[in-house]
């Protein structure tokens, strides 16, 4: 009887299974092989810390004037207006506002002397150029005078007292201002104000014009009482003639009196 022949699998092929292995390897590696998926980022990582002024400005300023400056509907823009003008809306308490006002006031400043400095040079950092914060120098009073007289006392009045302008806007007096406020608001002209770059007015004649507006408020006494809204020579003129006029018709009276008794 023959025995049955014994059936034997062909061998498989070491460069065949080679190539099927490679192909898998090709079509499984991009899942195989891909990274993990990062965590979703919370809401901390995608605020970027800043330094200080970054920070001042995005709280408190961003809203109105844009984050980068450029202005929006409820602030103009402040790309180019320069550090002068900064420090000085902000020095004075002008800045920031709740609300949108026609002419801001002078008030006690929100921030501490550091933080403007901080805000001054992120707003800096939109470029543009625009005033430097001027470096004030003791000047000259008498030419101070003549420079007053001749560009400020129209509207703040011959002794910096203020005055009420057009349409709702007034130019305010000069005693609280800081003799780097006044330069500041020379060179950038806030408000209605004009401003006077140094074609016009040169360093030395800012000096003066500050030193004499500071001299202002060391005679601001009153020794005399009433200052009678500080108008000047003329007001202090009629007020005179008036009680020159009431006390010659009181000893008129008296004297009339005095004949029928």
């Amino acid at each position: 009887m023959r025995r049955p022949r014994a059936v034997t699998l062909p061998a498989r092929h070491p460069r065949r299974a080679f190539a099927v292995g490679s192909v898998l390897a090709l079509a499984m590696g991009p899942v195989a092989f891909a990274p993990a998926p990062d965590p979703p980022p919370t809401p901390a990582a995608t605020t970027p810390a800043g330094d200080r002024g970054t920070q001042l400005y995005l709280e408190q300023c961003a809203s109105c004037h844009g984050v980068q400056g450029r202005g929006s509907q409820q602030g103009p823009s402040l790309v180019g207006v320069g550090p002068a003008a900064v420090d000085f809306q902000l020095s004075t308490g002008r800045m920031p506002v709740s609300r949108e006002v026609p002419q801001a006031r002078r008030r006690e400043p929100v921030f501490s002397a550091d933080d403007i400095a901080a805000l001054v040079g992120h707003v800096a950092s939109f470029g543009g150029g625009g005033p430097q914060i001027p470096r004030v120098a003791p000047g000259d009073v008498v030419s101070g005078r003549e420079l007053f007289a001749a560009n400020c006392a129209p509207c703040h009045g011959a002794t910096g007292a203020g005055a009420v302008l057009t349409n709702g806007w007034s130019a305010p007096p000069l005693y609280d201002a800081s003799a780097t406020q006044v330069a500041e608001a020379v060179r950038v002209g806030p408000g209605l104000m004009p401003a006077f770059p140094g074609q016009v007015l040169t360093d030395q004649q800012v000096d003066d014009l500050t030193s004499y507006v500071r001299q202002l408020r060391t005679e601001r006494l009153d020794r005399g009482g009433n200052p009678l809204g500080r108008l000047g020579p003329l007001a202090e003129g009629v007020v005179a003639w008036l009680a020159v006029l009431g006390l010659l018709v009181a000893g008129v009276r008296w004297l009339g009196r005095r004949a029928a008794e």
